[in-house]
């Protein structure tokens, strides 16, 4: 007796697949997101059994990476893009995807091969993007929304790198359900996944993003992927910032800065002259010396503390952890008698960039004492360190080249929790205590119970 094709319910949020349909999916707990699916049974087919080698006995050819053009995105990718390796960049729209990925291709295909698979916009729509950016170069371009023919076609041509914007307008004739689906995303990365590593195509992938913004589609689309990257930014700003989430060949940890202008993203190779300059005499700023990956970076922080109306004050973060604004806003209080039990407080990183590193604890504190005692920072001074639940202080990692930087955009004083590597070339007040470090920090702090 055949079999009949199997109807499942799959979480356009998640990926969370069932048997019947639910309101609310017990995956991810969001409404109205399970949408219907047909699938095919598939005819039993026997494999063939192949001998297992021993680990030791593999050998290893290391393969000479690719070469982007762009210098940030090179830095974030740990060197370039590895043969037959699969990247997934997700961002929000008009952020600057296309027009990162049409810059490297074009740089990509001054030397090798390169190939545009479009399914969001006309040839004639990426001619004239190209013309705006300087030219087309030697990019190869494919108007195609039909995944068999984009498949076969990687196959003919095997190109060296390969971009397809976006995954989600892909579509198999073989699955029921509509292209952007759950299962098509999944059917989609899949199979460009064993064309990628069959023939030998470095290929990236444009993925939508959802309010919260991570990459739309099933969580399996992340694990079949070999790198993930995140572009952010604002539209309405000039400064966009690449990460990574998740890297199998290189580091999670390094940040991209780039800056839209009138002939397309231009890398920043100073970000800490961007967003680390202050205003001086301005309370509630301080300037922390962050480590991203292999980049120590400069960057301003705000905060404002405001009498709450409210029986439970507001802890907003911007940039950083909440639960780690908490836990500052706690300690400050609680070791450092700085009153803010009835006080709103809100902290925000400047220029858009998130910090995600315990160093940068110092410099948050500071710029919170000196908004809620109305004292600027002493000019020309930096922090880091991270805080302890006790009040006291931790040195933070690589503290050499975090000086160095602060020394290079000017600054002359750095407070740094006791046992910092001190340098020659600038200035370093340490502190042991969260309390001492802001009696060192602040311009002409006031007594200590004046709060």
């Amino acid at each position: 007796m055949a079999k009949t094709a199997a109807v499942q319910f799959s979480c356009t949020e998640c990926g969370y697949s069932a048997g019947r349909w639910f309101g609310k999916c017990p995956g991810c707990a969001s409404f109205g997101t399970l949408v219907e699916e047909v699938t095919e049974p598939v005819a039993g087919m026997k494999g063939v059994a192949r001998t297992p080698l021993r680990l030791v006995e593999v050998e290893v050819e290391e393969a000479a990476r690719i070469s982007t053009g762009i210098a940030e995105l090179d830095r974030v990718l740990g060197g370039g893009l590895v043969p037959a390796s699969i990247v997934l960049l997700g961002g929000e729209p008009g952020v600057g995807k296309s027009t990162l990925l049409l810059m490297a291709l074009r740089a990509v295909g001054e030397t090798r091969s390169s190939l545009l698979v479009t399914g969001e916009e006309s040839v004639a729509q990426v001619k004239l993007r190209a013309e705006r950016l300087g030219g087309a170069g030697n990019i190869q371009i494919l108007a195609e929304t039909e995944l068999e023919t984009v498949c076969e076609t990687l196959r003919t041509e095997r190109p060296d790198v390969c971009v397809v914007d976006s995954v989600q307008t892909l579509h198999s004739a073989e699955l029921a359900s509509a292209p952007g689906s759950v299962g098509q995303v999944r059917e989609a990365a899949a199979r460009l996944l064993r064309v990628a590593k069959e023939h030998n195509v470095a290929t990236i992938l444009v993925g939508h993003v959802t309010k919260d913004g991570t990459v739309a589609g099933p969580r399996v689309l992340e694990h079949l992927v070999d790198c993930v990257l995140q572009f952010e930014g604002d539209r309405y700003h000039a400064h966009r910032v690449l990460r990574a989430v998740k890297n199998r060949f290189g580091s999670t940890n390094e940040l991209g800065v780039f800056e839209m202008t009138g002939a397309g993203l231009a890398g920043v190779a100073d970000p800490s002259e961007v967003f680390g300059r202050t205003v001086p005499g301005e309370p509630g700023a301080a300037v922390a010396c962050a480590l991203e990956g292999t980049r120590p970076i400069l960057l301003e922080i705000q905060a404002l503390v405001a009498q709450s109306e409210l029986a439970m004050p507001r802890r907003v973060a911007t940039g950083i952890d909440p639960k780690r604004l908490a836990m500052i806003v706690a300690v400050l209080s609680r070791h450092a008698r700085v009153a803010l039990g009835q006080a709103d407080v809100f902290v925000n990183v400047a220029g858009g960039v998130r910090i995600d590193e315990p160093g940068a604890d110092l410099a948050v504190a500071l710029a919170i004492a000196s908004a809620a005692r109305r004292v600027p920072v002493k000019t020309g001074v930096a922090a880091f360190g991270e805080i302890g639940l006790t009040g006291r202080l931790r040195t933070a990692a690589q503290a050499e080249r975090r000086l160095e930087e602060c020394a290079k955009l000017g600054l002359s004083v750095v407070v740094a929790p006791k046992g910092t590597a001190t340098t020659g070339t600038i200035e370093v007040e340490a502190a042991e205590t969260l309390r001492q470090a802001i009696k060192v920090g602040l311009d002409g702090d006031r007594p200590e119970g004046d709060d």
